[in-house]
């Protein structure tokens, strides 16, 4: 059965030992035990040097993250082992892609020699059995197939049942001491459920309600659970109005199990999709509730009339640039009257916003345009050295005198005449969307004068374009107008802020922090 090996003394082997809970129905054979005895027994019958023996009991063979898999990889990699042996190749894994890329790729690259007793695969030598070892890396992958789709249909078949199965219950419910998928009120913390039920029936909003939780420093449920948090930041252990709000259109807390809410993209990978509410698996009347069915009745009607979608989004030159400097959040913008009535952006931290009474940040409240200003003047300072007339107006002298300016300058004027057209159309478009109360008066009023603003400038530059044709200049004057035209837009220029600034950070006291990718220009600022 096993392959001879001419030089023993230069192995240091490392025996793998994986065992899942779907492999124990394949029979006693498959054990840790037997697994490790028919290992040992090749080491010894061939006089290698055993480096370590790693097992695994308890995981799958499509997750590659196993514990002493990577202790072993990581054996490898310092050079510590430079033979593998398992019992079979499912042994190994039974994800034929990632199988593949260790046996095909990842042990010849790093000179590791790979032996599956029971499947007469060695790497080491020339044999048939090599040859058919992604066959049986596939038909190793049709059974984790197969198993996973059983294990789904039961547990399917459970949820069906109203039988709980997931890890944790739902907050304010937990395990039956006795009975297993049954969840019973965890009288605990069910006064905090009920509380919030209350708070939401007298009218106080998601927001006010996790706000009024942080602010008496009420457990959220995932801490209350010990459950690891994985990600830190200022969000963390604090509870947010979208908690409060799934909470409150739970039916969980009405008696009714609701699972399925989720589901695995595949049994390769951990990450889970959102279901469709219609594909949600709901039992009716499988547990006590912790609220009245009449009360979650009007608490669900309270907050889909408050739910609404965002039917406007703010652009800004310095979008996805500029960030909270105390709690490294991306800003937010506002659109709030100033003094004056007029529609203006403010910067906003949007830790504050979610929680304002918990203290997590300040506000950084500021106009938009205030921080703009202040980068472009900024960027401005530190690119004079790079943008001046007289570096750039040889290129822009040659340019000029390449082109057909003629034939140019008309093609250019149909151009602007078209937009402005497209612009006027525009404009009428929304005066009848506001007749018919489509449009909002202050989103027509804002709207309307940025377009009108933007048509005038292009009817001024179709009049600077006609005169030119009507009076002729020089290629020269006409290369020092493209310069300064240049010279006013450049640091206005988005393209060029995103090229230049990695990032804008904004302090509590409104300072403005200019972080360039390059750091000649870092330290000319």
């Amino acid at each position: 059965m096993y392959q001879e090996i001419s030089n023993p003394m230069d192995y240091h082997v490392a025996l793998y030992i994986r065992l899942s809970k779907e492999d124990e129905s394949e029979g006693p054979s498959q054990s840790v035990t037997n697994q490790k005895s028919l290992l040992d027994e090749f080491v010894q019958k061939h006089r290698l040097q055993l480096y370590d023996t790693y097992i695994d009991d308890g995981w799958s063979g499509t997750n590659f993250d196993r514990p002493d898999f990577q202790r072993m990889i990581g054996d490898i990699e310092a050079k510590k082992v430079n033979m593998v042996i398992t019992k079979d190749l499912s042994r190994l894994g039974r994800d034929y892609i990632m199988t593949g890329h260790y046996m095909e790729r990842y042990f010849p690259e790093h000179r590791v020699r790979y032996i599956s007793l029971l499947d007469g695969i060695d790497t080491g030598v020339e044999s048939s059995a090599n040859d058919i070892t992604p066959f049986r890396a596939i038909m190793n992958d049709m059974y984790a197939k197969d198993i996973s789709k059983k294990i789904k249909s039961v547990k399917r078949d459970k949820q069906r049942k109203g039988q709980f199965i997931g890890g944790k219950p739902m907050y304010g419910y937990k395990m039956h001491p006795t009975e297993k998928n049954k969840i019973i009120i965890d009288e605990e913390v069910a006064p905090i459920v009920r509380r919030i039920f209350a708070m939401a029936l007298d009218g106080v909003s998601c927001r006010q309600i996790a706000a009024t939780l942080n602010e008496e420093g009420v457990p959220t449920p995932a801490t209350y659970c010990g459950w690891n948090m994985g990600r830190k930041g200022p969000y963390a252990g604090l509870w947010s109005s979208e908690r409060i709000s799934d909470m409150l259109q739970n039916e969980t807390y009405i008696g009714n199990m609701v699972q399925g809410r989720q589901v695995k993209i595949s049994y390769k990978s951990k990450k889970c999709l959102h279901q469709d509410r219609n594909n949600w698996v709901v039992v009716e009347d499988t547990h006590e509730p912790l609220i009245d069915a009449e009360s979650f009745r009007k608490v669900r009607m309270l907050v889909n009339s408050r739910k609404r979608t965002r039917s406007r989004t703010y652009d800004f030159l310095l979008k996805g640039l500029i960030f909270c400097h105390e709690c490294g959040y991306p800003l937010g913008v506002l659109n709030r009257p100033n003094a004056k009535g007029e529609e203006t952006l403010y910067f906003v931290c949007r830790t504050y916003q979610r929680f304002t009474k918990n203290s997590a940040c300040t506000t950084h409240y500021i106009k938009e345009k205030t921080v703009t200003d202040a980068v472009i003047a900024k960027v401005r300072e530190v690119c004079e050295d790079y943008l001046t007339a007289e570096a750039l107006l040889p290129a822009a002298e040659k340019a000029v005198k390449e082109a057909s300016q003629e034939s140019k300058t008309a093609a250019e004027i149909s151009a602007l005449q078209n937009k402005s057209a497209n612009l006027t159309e525009h404009l009428d478009r929304m005066y009848t969307d506001r007749l018919s109360g489509l449009l909002p008066e202050e989103d027509f009023q804002r709207i309307f004068t940025r377009i009108k603003d933007e048509r005038a400038q292009l009817e001024e530059r179709i009049k600077e374009l006609q005169q030119q044709q009507k009076n002729p200049i020089s290629q020269t004057e006409r290369a020092k107008d493209l310069v300064q035209r240049y010279l006013d837009t450049a640091c206005a220029n988005r393209e060029l802020l995103v090229s230049l600034i990695e990032r804008i950070e904004l302090t509590a006291a409104r300072e403005i922090i200019v972080k360039f990718r390059f750091a000649e220009l870092q330290q000319t600022g």
